[in-house]
């Protein structure tokens, strides 16, 4: 069948079966991107020894948490380059690119020697399979949305694409329940030798299965009936969109950092500050994370029931009230079950955020520059809040301020409600009820 044909058949209405297999094909892939993406935050506490000298704890974990925010330096170049790719040449072609090139970073990962064999280029290829793994996944995530929100009908848009966030989370899950399994099997020197290594040749081999169910997506109806094709570039007609460019970067901004706070960071927090065992720490993210994957469908089927706008401003109100209080109460804990409630609490918050955050800006934006308004100013800026969120932290300690991060979060949080107070509801006033 040539393209044209292809096109045509694309073109027809779906059915919600077809809706159904395409949501999930999409959103497995979604599932292998983000867990080979999260394995390098479950694991870093045992490769930090790998790749870096021998020194203190802290100080190889800010040169591992410094590499984790360099590869979301790349996210901005991937969710331009793939952006512009899937606005020009699908959907389904960018997700097919994205995953292919996490696949090569999570080999790059687990085939590189120890400092100890290779020296300095140890280090040097964990930046280099980290970029690449930011490149995909900056792609990843302006696709992916565009995606499943131009695959759900106008009723379930909210309900449908939070499962971006399941998946996204389900990745972080099965990456902490590899590091248990290992935990629980191999010793901690076994861990710090090679036993780190295994989740990602586990991720690479993912990746291609994900490879082949993304070839059978079918392309969204608001990609193939485009009548024209755009006449000029589409950074240009992108910045013809000024005021919904700042609203994805404004909304964005308290939602990220408080994510990865309370997900990649705190299982090093709960070691680290809290003075908790690896094993400990891991239970607690792993039970925390499930039912916060479990939210996320709640809460998005709830915006399409009262709209978009009151869930976010419900996270910038109890996250600028709550934020201070959770993490400074968190820092003197001695209990599993305080430290679990109090983070499933944060997460709690967090939800009104992360269940709709990717419908709402797929909303913001004309479909011929939906990927790339989606992606590009979404990635900057969680490779500045997002990206640093763990860096920051640990230099806040480093120092003796840490209750300086906790008013970080808290700021952030704040300038992101002023943005939810101020923008109008996108489930009434949706540029996708026009495709």
């Amino acid at each position: 069948m040539d393209n044209s044909s292809t096109l045509a058949a694309s073109a027809e209405p779906r059915t919600t079966s077809q809706r159904i297999k395409s949501i999930f094909s999409g959103s497995v892939g979604n599932l292998v991107e983000w867990y080979d993406w999260y394995v390098y935050a479950a694991f870093s506490l045992y490769f930090a020894k790998a790749f870096f000298p021998q020194g203190d704890l802290t100080a190889q974990l800010l040169n591992t948490a410094a590499i984790f925010a360099v590869g979301f330096l790349m996210r901005p170049i991937g969710g331009w380059l793939m952006g512009i790719y899937a606005d020009r040449k699908g959907r389904k072609a960018a997700l097919l690119a994205s995953v292919l090139l996490m696949c090569f970073g999570s080999l790059i990962i687990a085939l590189t020697p120890s400092y100890e064999t290779i020296g300095i280029a140890a280090p040097i290829l964990l930046v280099v399979a980290r970029l690449l793994q930011g490149l995909s996944v900056g792609g990843e995530y302006g696709t992916s949305a565009t995606y499943l929100s131009e695959m759900a009908t106008k009723e379930r848009r909210g309900f449908f694409s939070s499962f971006q966030y399941v998946t996204l989370i389900s990745g972080q899950l099965i990456a902490l329940a590899v590091l248990i399994i290992l935990q629980q099997t191999l010793t901690t020197e076994q861990l710090e030798s090679w036993g780190w290594r295994v989740p990602f040749f586990i991720g690479a081999l993912c990746a291609v299965v994900a490879m082949f169910l993304r070839r059978g997506m079918e392309e969204t109806e608001s990609f193939t009936k485009r009548k024209d094709k755009p006449k000029e570039s589409l950074m240009r007609t992108l910045m013809r969109h000024p005021k919904e460019l700042l609203t994805v970067v404004g909304l964005t901004m308290g939602g990220t950092l408080a994510f990865y706070t309370y997900t990649t960071y705190m299982q090093k927090y709960l070691v680290n500050t809290v003075g908790m065992s690896k094993n400990d720490s891991t239970m607690i993210s792993a039970a925390t994370l499930f039912l916060f994957m479990l939210l996320q469908p709640i809460v998005g089927a709830l915006s399409d029931k009262i709209g978009r706008r009151p869930i976010l401003i419900a996270f910038g109100v109890l996250g600028t009230l709550f934020t201070y209080p959770i993490l400074s109460t968190l820092h003197s804990i001695d209990t599993w079950w305080g430290a679990f409630f109090l983070i499933m609490a944060a997460l709690i918050i967090v939800s009104g955020y992360t269940s709709i955050n990717a419908v709402v800006k797929a909303e913001l934006f004309p479909t011929e520059i939906r990927a790339l308004g989606v992606g590009l100013p979404y990635a900057l800026t969680v490779s500045i809040f997002g990206g640093t969120a763990e860096y920051v932290a640990l230099w806040f300690k480093s120092i003796g301020m840490e209750s300086g991060f906790y008013w970080y979060v808290t700021a952030c949080i704040a300038c992101s409600l002023v943005v939810y107070v101020f923008m109008k509801d996108t489930r009434t006033h949706s540029r996708m009820n026009h495709d």
